[in-house]
C-alpha cells in the first residue's frame, strides 16, 4: 500500500470468548489440535520471573531474560541458578524491564549480543539498545549504542530488534502510553522529531544509515523508518521474502499485524480499531484517512500481541510460511497464513496455557514459547512438538 492510499482493514477477527482463569499445568501426554497438526505442550524450563523473550546459542543453551532486569541461562534442560553479568541496570517498573534479545548475524565470530531495555535516566526511563560480547557466561565490553528520546508513564517501551541481511537492525518503540488527546495529528506517535511509537533503522554498530527516509528532513530523527505505531511488541525479517512485518497492541482492540514499508505512517492514535480503557470511549475519528497504511490483520478484542514468528522447520511441515503471534491477555498463539502480502487466521494454539510473551523457532524446528503471567509467579519455557495423527 501506499502512503497515499486509504487505509483500510484486510481482516477484523472477532475471537471467541477467552477462557476464564489460567489453564492448570498440561497433563503429561495432553495431545492439543489443530487444522493442520496435532501437538504437545513440553515444558522446557521453569522457574522464570516474567520471562521476556528467547534466544538460542550454537552450543544447544538458551538464553531467556526476565523482565525485572536478569538474563538466565539454559543449559542441558536446566535453568542455571546464577544470573549472567553485565546487564545493564533496568528501570523494572510498570513494564520497563529487561525485554529483548538477539545475537548479531555473525554470532559464532563475533560473540556480540543485543539487549533492549527500560533505561534510567532523569524524569523516568527509556527504550535504549545495548551491545556487549558473551564470553564464558557473562557479558563483557558492554554498551549503549542507541537511547530513544521519549518519555512518559512506565509502559508501553516496545520493543523487539531484527536484522536484514545487508547489515542492518530494525528495533521497535513504543508511545510510551502518551495519551491520545486534543489534535491526534500532533500526538507522539506522529512526531518525527522524537521516537515515541517508531520503527528505527540502524547500521550494527548502532550508527544511523545514509539511506534512511527522514535523514534529509530537518527536524525529522534520522533513525526513524516508520511512525504512528502505539507498542510494537513483535518485529521480524521474513527470512524468504525480506519483508518487514509488525505487530502492535491497539486498546481494547485493535491490535495489528503490518507489512512496514520506509517513511510510511501506520496511523496510530488518528485512525483505528480500539476504543479507551473503561467506559470504552471512542478514540479514532475513523479507521482510515489519507496518507496512513492499512494494517493487514486486526485483531477486536484485543489479544495483546507479543512475539512474532514466521516459521520455515520441518517438524510441522503444514505450518511451513505460516505467521504465530503471541497473545497475552488472549492466551494464546494465532497462526496466520500468508498469500503474498494477505494474512488469514487459520489457528488459536494453545488457548489458557498462559500469557505468551514470546515465539520462536528453535535450531531443532520445534516452536518455543515464554509464557509470562504478569502477577511475579515462576513461569515458564515451553515448546510445541508434533503428534502424529491417528
Amino acid at each position: 500500500m501506499r502512503g497515499s492510499s486509504l487505509r483500510r482493514v484486510a481482516a477484523v477477527v472477532v475471537p471467541m470468548v477467552l477462557l476464564a482463569g489460567r489453564a492448570q499445568a498440561q497433563a503429561a501426554g495432553q495431545v492439543y489440535k489443530s487444522s493442520a497438526h496435532d501437538y504437545r505442550v513440553v515444558t522446557v524450563a521453569n522457574g522464570f520471573v516474567n520471562p521476556w523473550a528467547i534466544a538460542f546459542l550454537p552450543n544447544g543453551d538458551m538464553l531467556v531474560t526476565e523482565r525485572p532486569g536478569r538474563l538466565r541461562i539454559v543449559r542441558g534442560g536446566t535453568l542455571l541458578p546464577t544470573p549472567v553479568a553485565g546487564v545493564p541496570a533496568v528501570a523494572a517498573a510498570g513494564q520497563g524491564g529487561l525485554l529483548d534479545i538477539e545475537l548479531h548475524p555473525q554470532f559464532a565470530t563475533n560473540k556480540t549480543v543485543y539487549l533492549t531495555y527500560s533505561k534510567p535516566v532523569t524524569g523516568g526511563s527509556t527504550t535504549a539498545l545495548y551491545m556487549a560480547r558473551f564470553e564464558n557466561d557473562a557479558l563483557v565490553g558492554g554498551k549503549d549504542i542507541f537511547v530513544a528520546e521519549t518519555k512518559g508513564r512506565p509502559g508501553h517501551f516496545g520493543s523487539r530488534v531484527t536484522f536484514d541481511k545487508s547489515g542492518h537492525l530494525f528495533m521497535s518503540i513504543g508511545e510510551r502510553q502518551a495519551p491520545p488527546e486534543g489534535d491526534l495529528t500532533k500526538h507522539p506517535a506522529q512526531d518525527l522529531s522524537n521516537h515515541h511509537g517508531k520503527i528505527v533503522r540502524l547500521n550494527l554498530d548502532g550508527s544511523v544509515p545514509a539511506d534512511n527516509p527522514f535523514t534529509k528532513q530537518a527536524g525529522a530523527k534520522p533513525e526513524i523508518w516508520s511512525y504512528g505505531h502505539r507498542n510494537p511488541q513483535g518485529l521480524l525479517v521474513h527470512p524468504v521474502t525480506g519483508d518487514l512485518w509488525e505487530i502492535e497492541h491497539g486498546p481494547q482492540g485493535g491490535d495489528e499485524l503490518n507489512l512496514i514499508e520506509p517513511g510510511k505512517n501506520y496511523g496510530w492514535p488518528v485512525v483505528g480499531f480500539g476504543v479507551n480503557y473503561g467506559p470504552g470511549k471512542a478514540i479514532h475519528a475513523s479507521t482510515m484517512a489519507q496518507g496512513m497504511e492499512n494494517a493487514k490483520h486486526v485483531w477486536v478484542p484485543s489479544i495483546a500481541t507479543s512475539g512474532l514468528l514466521v516459521y520455515t522447520g520441518s517438524k510441522f511441515p503444514e505450518w511451513k510460511g505460516s505467521v504465530f503471534v503471541g497473545g497475552l491477555a488472549g492466551m494464546r498463539v494465532a497462526r496466520l497464513t500468508l498469500d503474498g502480502q494477505k494474512a488469514e487466521l487459520a489457528d488459536n494454539l494453545v488457548k489458557g496455557l498462559g500469557r505468551i510473551r514470546d515465539v520462536r523457532q528453535g535450531p531443532d524446528g520445534l516452536i518455543y514459547l515464554a509464557v509470562d503471567d504478569q502477577q511475579g509467579k515462576p513461569t515458564a519455557v515451553v515448546r510445541l512438538e508434533p503428534v502424529a495423527r491417528k
